[in-house]
């Protein structure tokens, strides 16, 4: 297989979530145990910095389109369920299931990345091609 047949839209966006994923969870791990935030708070404020790192990466590594302040206002919405189901996700592993705090985010993200994969294309894409 060659590297352009992996160069694919879901590859990229895989790329760009592990990033992504790497940069939420570097923040939400400082912010809980380094600076004590409970992990809901701390999930909360990496959430919304990884958020502003993932629209510009994947606009230039995912979709390869042009980041504009439309698209920037319009891909808040992609992250809508994304951050309602991890965070019921993760109050779950944590509070009923008694998962590790630390590692609770990360199961979440195996839950959410193909739901985000689908609704973050079609509004960026949409926001690219008004009907």
């Amino acid at each position: 297989m060659s590297l352009k047949a992996l160069n694919t839209e879901f590859t990229r966006f895989v790329f760009v979530g592990v990033l992504n994923t790497l940069s939420y969870y570097t923040i939400y791990l400082v912010l809980h145990n380094i600076f004590s935030l409970p992990y809901l708070l701390a999930h909360i404020v990496g959430f919304l910095i990884s958020l502003n790192i993932s629209f510009f990466l994947n606009c230039y590594v995912t979709y390869r389109i042009k980041p504009t302040l439309k698209k920037y206002l319009y891909f808040p919405l992609t992250q809508v369920v994304n951050m309602s189901v991890s965070t019921a996700l993760i109050f779950i592993f944590v509070e009923l299931l008694h998962l590790n705090s630390n590692i609770a985010p990360f199961a979440a993200v195996l839950f959410t990345v193909p739901i985000t994969f689908i609704v973050s294309g079609k509004i960026l894409k949409d926001a690219t091609h008004p009907k």
